[in-house]
């Protein structure tokens, strides 16, 4: 199989945003894309150089190919060659192999990495997942606990089985090692790390800082979004409404039948996407703050690591001085990149 960093000559993105999810990076991205010496294509998460983790260009678990080097880089094919061209895959952050392909393929390139702090990151993702049904364990500490189950290839859902690195929450907040991943293989100088608290405080400040990272014109308008806002699933109405859509039985195609007879293909999904977002989809739970402690007591190494290792006291900034550790069993290191 060739590699992502070879092949076929092709425009490779001159920048990535990598990273973390649910962080600001679809907000960060639907921005930048609206500068016009940039481009970056509507598809966002091609994730083509995270080639340990789960993507469109990895084989189907029918043993289908997947997709190619060729459609990752038609993917940039409409970009003038005065524009800057740029993707966002928020898998390349807890990769171990993007950091090293993405150098090979453009030694050149700028990354983008947005960080949060850990105990929410993690709930947010967490959200997330159950959303998109790559998680069905609905309570967060149980996640948690299933960990090492899951690490083993059990208690996995299905569409992770082959993936459980998808819900290592802790390792997820590994950000010193993902860092330095990104460091081994980029100058300093092309890394740039952002807060979320601030892109969250003052969101045109920080795409002007990236801007200005990327030697684009920082003084045009900006226009400010929201994007990817955390929600709840509410399972049994989501699975309710799933089973009116495409479920089977008589009683439900009779039921579809007769909705066919008077309503508009375009009225009946425009009904059910609004369905979903109204009622399936509501605001998260307020956390449960004894365990978001505990999280916060757990990744307070980690924070302090960060710390240091940025020059900046997230410490102060993201609450955890309070926050003793415990004696808890230490999270997982990331292993070495190869």
């Amino acid at each position: 199989m060739t590699s992502p960093a070879q092949g076929p000559p092709g425009r490779v993105p001159d920048f990535f945003i990598v990273g973390h999810p649910k962080c600001g990076t679809t907000a960060l991205y639907e921005m930048l894309r609206r500068h016009p010496q940039i481009y970056m294509p509507e598809r966002k998460e091609p994730r083509f150089f995270s080639t340990d983790l789960p993507s469109p260009f990895q084989p189907r678990p029918s043993g289908a190919p997947g997709e190619t080097r060729e459609d990752y880089l038609a993917l940039f094919a409409a970009a003038t060659p005065e524009q800057l061209v740029g993707e966002a895959s928020t898998a390349y952050i807890w990769s171990h192999t993007a950091p090293a392909l993405i150098a090979q393929a453009q030694p050149g390139a700028r990354i983008i990495v947005i960080l949060r702090e850990p105990a929410d990151f993690v709930r947010s993702l967490h959200l997330q997942l159950l959303q998109h049904r790559s998680e069905e364990v609905a309570s967060l500490r149980r996640a948690i606990e299933l960990e090492d189950e899951r690490r083993q290839g059990r208690e996995l859902p299905s569409v992770n089985a082959n993936w459980p690195q998808v819900l290592m929450y802790s390792e997820r907040a590994r950000y010193v090692d993902q860092l330095r991943r990104f460091h081994a293989v980029f100058p300093a100088e092309q890394v740039l790390v952002l807060v979320y608290d601030d892109f969250r405080n003052d969101n045109e400040g920080t795409v002007r800082t990236v801007e200005r990272f990327l030697g684009v014109d920082d003084t045009l308008p900006i226009e400010v979004l929201e994007a990817n806002p955390t929600v709840r699933r509410r399972v049994g109405l989501d699975e309710t409404v799933r089973n009116l859509a495409y479920g089977r039985g008589p009683v439900v195609r009779r039921l579809r039948r007769a909705v066919k007879l008077v309503t508009p293909a375009r009225l009946r999904s425009e009904a059910l996407q609004l369905i979903r977002g109204r009622m399936i989809y509501g605001r998260p739970k307020s956390p449960d703050e004894a365990f978001m402690l505990e999280l916060r007591r757990r990744f307070k190494p980690e924070v302090e690591a960060l710390s240091e290792y940025l020059g900046r006291d997230l410490v102060s900034l993201w609450g955890y001085g309070d926050a003793a550790p415990v004696d808890v069993k230490p999270l997982r290191r990331s292993p070495a990149s190869p």
